[in-house]
């Protein structure tokens, strides 16, 4: 529920709606507290983007849909910050993919648990892995809760989506032979770094466009799927995302006009 009754035309009226469901979901028990920092982290990076979604992201939301299609077990990650954000989302690009979502969880506990799956199963989600005892085997070298995962979900998926994601767990799934496709505000992170496909955007943008692309790409062969994924370089995809930034942050140190 959202605690405060913020006009349409307030100016920063979407980064509000997007505090405040945070906010809300840190008082029902789903977001750490330390999930409310990252997201003030990543506050500023989309700052320096323009809050909008650049094409170089396009194409990583394009590649990303079709490593999802391509999939034969993919599973959707969600932590609490990604529940609180976009669970309808989440609940359609699980159907979209006839995939399980899986909860994990950093700052884990059985309350959390509880209530990052009451979120989703609130929003519609019909299978809810990660939880408790589900939470069976451990990915190796991770000794932090988030190596926790369920046998039938993280640890034998072949395809990952890991929004707002460790960088350590991101390079650990890598290094157990799995595609991972992350969404991150900062390029500059461990898990922009070490994902196959990386999408620097917003979530609350992102995920309604990765949607959008999986429904358009679904009549696309195999074969064409792989094509696109095949010219699609993420390193060098992130170091357009670096030119973007430095170009805005250029044209504000020389007092031009930020325009999105």
């Amino acid at each position: 529920m959202v605690m405060v009754d913020i006009p349409k035309s307030h100016p920063r009226y979407e980064s509000l709606m997007v505090r405040e469901k945070l906010v809300s979901g840190f008082r029902g028990g789903a977001v750490a507290c330390e999930g409310l920092i990252a997201q003030g982290r990543g506050e500023a990076f989309d700052y320096i983007l323009g809050e909008r979604t650049h094409d170089v992201a396009l194409k990583a939301i394009k590649a990303a849909a079709c490593v999802l299609l391509l999939a034969k077990k993919p599973v959707i990650s969600v932590n609490g910050n990604a529940a609180a954000l976009v669970v309808g989302d989440i609940v359609t690009l699980s159907r979209l993919l006839l995939c399980p979502v899986e909860v994990n969880l950093f700052y884990r506990s059985r309350e959390r648990e509880d209530a990052v799956r009451k979120i989703l199963v609130d929003g519609g989600a019909s299978s809810v892995l990660g939880v408790s005892d589900d939470a069976s085997e451990r990915i190796p070298g991770l000794l932090h809760e988030r190596g926790r995962v369920s046998a039938s979900g993280i640890f034998c998926a072949d395809v990952v989506l890991v929004p707002l994601e460790d960088g350590d767990r991101t390079q650990a799934l890598r290094a157990m032979g799995k595609t991972v496709v992350t969404v991150d505000l900062s390029p500059f992170s461990r898990s922009a770094q070490a994902a196959d496909v990386t999408i620097v955007d917003n979530i609350v943008r992102c995920y309604p466009l990765l949607c959008s692309e999986i429904e358009r790409l679904k009549g696309f062969d195999d074969a064409q799927l792989r094509g696109i994924v095949d010219e699609f370089d993420n390193q060098k995809n992130l170091s357009l995302m670096f030119t973007a930034m430095r170009d805005r942050l250029s044209l504000a140190a020389c007092g031009g006009e930020l325009n999105g």
